[in-house]
């Protein structure tokens, strides 16, 4: 063992997972107290005070449910404003709140917590949990997030590590990831699809694997689709039905709802492996008498089926559009991998087979193969390793920058290879312009209100002179991790400008 290891980290939505190489290249997962492998990603505090991760979180978790956080990876990065965290404070049993920068803060036993702070909290579980079992402090890490995540949330995971003195080595998408774990010693020569659909998140990505080069053609995916809305549905199903029966809605009920939302969730993996399971919670609530009042239903697989169909379409509208922009046909793909546990749900794999005209591939373990992949890839950033592994990555969406009526000139394209490098040209629009603001966004809309703002730049010390008659040149950059970084010069006199970076949560 490395006197100093770099573990891989799946820091997921729902459950994290860590893992380590040794320095013949094999690969460990660290087991957690119980012979788990995986940690929940929660966060409490209990009624005496003390902070609580993972299992000991979600033990209390029904007791407690307005001081756990759960599902904290959705809100990463996001604007309070955003339609996204509109939709989690409806199902969530925590007080979300707007913080300083238009970003979101969560209340937790009267002190408000940055989701810096509850990933950091959450990281530093796991990194605990490994230097104990591997019996040496662990201050390196490679990170995985959803392919999908933009370059504002790739920030947040970064600076999640800071806090805790964790160096994130480097940040890698979840399916290349992976890809890594099915590919890696083989010598193989494949084109694979990724079909990640975990807790919170969905990715697809397709790879093309050449031995110890693993390149991404094209990626996509949804970070608000994953199975947290398949309980959800499963939920909406219930309160519906009990309110029909008596009248009562449950859902202002943080305990009811917590009973609720525990059952959802395995009653959904109960039908992964039976075709019917009772759904039964005695004394949910009583009656206006006084008297006590039940849920007992019946769900089988194909009510379940029927609720979810739609959000097994939108993972499938997604493939087919990272079909069309990697330009392989589905004749040309070699295996289709599953990751992520919501793809043990039998419905998924049937309409994969029917989609790719092959079954897909059992060649990695839905919940561990994120992680392995993550330690593989640490193991290749060893100087001494001899396993060198190329990673060809591209960014999920479009970055660019508001033009004059709020239109979005793109720099660089979705898809487009990283790292990678551009320059534009700008030019001063009034005399004696000293500074020029650039407003820096990410998403695929031809509007810039539609997607996502990363940042205000503004580039000063441009000398003086008349409108039109200073160039500026300005160099975008986003490294192998997807993050941008901008610099600025004046090409006449060689001259760089001073950048101040001023990241706004859209």
């Amino acid at each position: 063992m490395q006197k100093d290891p770099i573990i891989g980290i799946d820091l997921g939505t729902t459950n994290s997972c860590a893992a380590v190489a040794a320095e013949d290249g094999s690969v460990k997962l660290i087991p957690y107290k119980g012979g788990d492998y995986t940690v929940p990603s929660i966060f409490a505090v209990d009624d005496k005070g003390n902070e609580l991760i993972g299992h000991e979180a979600k033990r209390q978790w029904q007791l407690n449910p307005r001081n756990t956080i759960y599902g904290a990876k959705r809100l990463v990065g996001r604007s309070y404003k955003s339609d996204v965290v509109e939709t989690m404070r409806k199902v969530v049993g925590y007080a979300v709140k707007p913080g300083d920068k238009d970003d979101v803060v969560i209340d937790v036993a009267h002190r408000e917590y940055s989701l810096q702070e509850v990933s950091a909290r959450i990281l530093n579980k796991i990194r605990d949990v490994a230097s104990n079992h591997l019996r040496t402090p662990v201050k390196r890490a490679v990170v995985t997030v959803p392919a999908y995540f933009n370059d504002r949330q790739r920030q947040t995971v970064k600076d999640a590590g800071k806090l805790i003195d964790l160096e994130v080595v480097r940040i890698i998408n979840e399916p290349t990831a992976a890809a890594l774990a099915y590919g890696v010693g083989k010598n193989l020569r494949e084109t694979v699809v990724i079909y990640d659909l975990g807790g919170g998140t969905f990715d697809v990505s397709i790879i093309e694997i050449r031995d110890r080069v693993f390149e991404v053609k094209a990626t996509g995916g949804d970070i608000f689709l994953g199975g947290i809305d398949f309980d959800n549905a499963v939920i909406h199903y219930v309160l519906s039905d009990f309110a029909a029966k008596t009248g009562i809605d449950l859902s202002g009920d943080p305990v009811a709802m917590q009973r609720i939302k525990d059952l959802a969730e395995r009653t959904k993996c109960d039908l992964s492996t039976r075709e019917e399971a009772p759904f039964s919670i005695p004394f949910i609530t009583m009656t206006a008498q006084g008297q006590p009042l039940n849920i007992e239903l019946k769900f089988t697989r194909r009510l379940l089926e029927e609720l979810t169909t739609s959000l097994v379409d939108r993972t499938l509208q997604i493939v087919a559009r990272v079909l069309v922009d990697s330009g392989v046909s589905t004749k040309a793909v070699d295996q289709v991998m599953l990751v992520g546990g919501q793809t043990r749900m039998p419905v998924v794999q049937q309409r994969l087979t029917r989609f790719f005209g092959k079954a897909p591939s059992k060649g990695v373990h839905p919940d561990e193969a994120v992680a392995i992949g993550a330690a593989l890839y640490a193991h290749s950033l060893e100087d001494d390793t001899n396993l060198k592994l190329q990673l060809l990555d591209v960014i999920p969406m479009a970055i660019g920058l508001e033009k004059a009526g709020g239109a979005f000139h793109t720099v660089f394209a979705r898809n487009a290879a990283i790292p990678n490098a551009k320059q534009l040209r700008a030019t001063t629009s009034f005399d004696q312009q000293t500074e020029l603001a650039v407003r820096i966004f990410q998403g695929d809309h031809e509007h810039v209100a539609h997607n996502d703002l990363l940042g205000e730049f503004t580039f000063s010390g441009i000398r003086p002179a008349p409108a039109g008659q200073v160039q500026v040149e300005i160099t975008f950059d986003v490294n192998i991790e997807g993050i941008l970084t901008m610099r600025a010069h004046d090409p006449d006199t060689g001259r760089e400008m001073k950048t101040t970076v001023r990241v706004t949560q859209s």
